[in-house]
Parts: structure tokens; C-alpha cells; sequence
């Protein structure tokens, strides 16, 4: 059993965009082709294709930036700390009055980057731990998920 509290910032889900995006196929195709549009531009002194290139390149990470942060903003969830318990029952999340849990069998995967452990309870729906507030809950988190999710759908790096 491991419990803290979470306060989710604009970094903290951008970092979770960034990386949910850029595990999807036809982002990583949107991306090969405008690195392609570049490396053709630049060779063939072509700069029309070097800026559309770039544009393409740099267009799903801003727009995710400016959605994190409008996400934050407006979303009252956002606002306060969110309180995790994670025993062998699930994830229970409370703030205020608000008390939901989620059952080990309904999470689909974990996984981590380089600032977060997240949690996927579907497709495109996560809870997302941010490793700069874990502190010293960090490996025991790993732990109670390692323990308590199968090996195929955990994919944590600490």
C-alpha cells in the first residue's frame, strides 16, 4: 500500500501528450515525412520544403503545449491535490467529497518517461504521477503496480 498527494501541472501533462503522441503511428508517419521534407529541401537548396518541414515538425508539440496548458487551466480537477491510495484493491482517488476506484484488472498498461509514471485505465485515459512530487513513494508505487498488474502491460523504467 503506498498513499500521496498529487497537484497536476501543465509540464506534467504535457509530458503525457508528448509521449502519448508520439507513440501513435501516424504521428510518428506526420513526423518521418516532414523530417523527409527537410532533408529534400535543404538538398535541393529547395527552402519552401525545409519550412514546411519544420512547420509540420514543430506543430504537434506546440499545439499540445498550448492544450495542456489551457487543460490546467480550465479543468477544476486541476486545481487542488488529488489524493492517491494504491493498495491490492486498486487505485482509489479522492479530492473533496469525490472518492472513485479503479480495479488492477481495469488498468490496461503502465509505463513511464522520463518525468511521470502513468497509469493507463484505457485507451486514452490515464492517471498520471509526476516522479518530482513521488519523492521517496517512487519505488514503492513501482512496487505496488509491479505487484499487482501482469508483467506484459508494465513497462516502467525507474
Amino acid at each position: 500500500m503506498v498513499e500521496f498527494d498529487i497537484t497536476i501541472k501543465s509540464g506534467d501533462l504535457y509530458d503525457f501528450n508528448m509521449m502519448h503522441a508520439y507513440n501513435s503511428v501516424p504521428n510518428l508517419i506526420i513526423n518521418v515525412l516532414g523530417a523527409i521534407a527537410i532533408l529534400l529541401g535543404y538538398g535541393q537548396k529547395n527552402w519552401f520544403y525545409c519550412i514546411m518541414g519544420a512547420v509540420v515538425l514543430l506543430y504537434l508539440p506546440w499545439t499540445l503545449f498550448l492544450r495542456s496548458k489551457q487543460q490546467v487551466l480550465n479543468n477544476p480537477v486541476f486545481k487542488n491535490p488529488l489524493h492517491y491510495l494504491l493498495d491490492e484493491n486498486g487505485i482509489t482517488i479522492s479530492q473533496g467529497d469525490t472518492v472513485t476506484t479503479q480495479g488492477w484488472d481495469d488498468c490496461v498498461k503502465a509505463v513511464s518517461t522520463a518525468k511521470s509514471i502513468i497509469i493507463y485505465t484505457s485507451r486514452v485515459n490515464a492517471t498520471i504521477f509526476p516522479k518530482s512530487q513521488l519523492g521517496d513513494k517512487k519505488e514503492a508505487l513501482i512496487s505496488v503496480i509491479s505487484t499487482n498488474m501482469p508483467p506484459k502491460k508494465v513497462k516502467i523504467r525507474a
